[in-house]
């Protein structure tokens, strides 16, 4: 089973094996997240992803990490054009990418920001329970990753991610 992990602070700073972008189909890394990830891990991150443009939603890439201690990131569309609204079903499926790569790699550990939360526009608990409920579908059918951390940069995020789990995992 997979272990769930809530925490509140900065994605870029955390040492794991691999930190989840959700990106736009086209890889370009301006703002949110994205562009936090380009600007502490450098340039070569949207670089290397580019190379993989358009990544349709639903799919998932790793590349380098650059300068960030993590070793991975995964870049996972949820929505196609940068700075668009998405939804909850494109949330899920990104999730689900990001999950069926980092389980190739055999990663025991990665960790998602509130996917879609941003410029995508996605209500905090819609997202948190849509983010929840494709790693459990996820982890009914694969044994990796073994560790999912939930990383929320406010405390609105965080609280909607604790729900989730309380709500979600507690019903298995």
């Amino acid at each position: 089973m997979v272990e769930i992990k809530v925490i509140r602070g900065d994605i870029t700073e955390l040492e794991v094996e691999a930190i989840v972008n959700p990106a736009n189909s086209l890889l370009v890394m301006g703002g949110g997240v994205a562009g936090a990830i380009k600007r502490k891990g450098g340039r070569e991150i949207e670089d290397e992803a580019r190379r993989h443009a358009p990544l349709p939603v639903g799919e998932a890439v790793a590349t380098s990490a650059g300068r960030l201690p993590a070793k991975y990131v995964i870049h996972a569309p949820t929505m196609e054009m940068p700075a668009v609204r998405t939804d909850s079903e494109k949330v899920y499926k990104a999730v689900r990418a990001a999950l069926r790569v980092a389980s190739s790699m055999e990663l025991k550990e990665v960790a998602f920001p509130g996917m879609g939360t941003g410029v995508g526009g996605v209500p905090l608990k819609e997202a948190a329970e849509t983010m929840v409920r494709a790693i459990l579908d996820h982890a009914e059918r694969r044994g990796l990753p073994q560790r999912v951390l939930l990383v929320a940069f406010s405390e609105d995020l965080e609280e909607a991610f604790r729900k989730a789990v309380e709500k979600l995992v507690t019903r298995q």
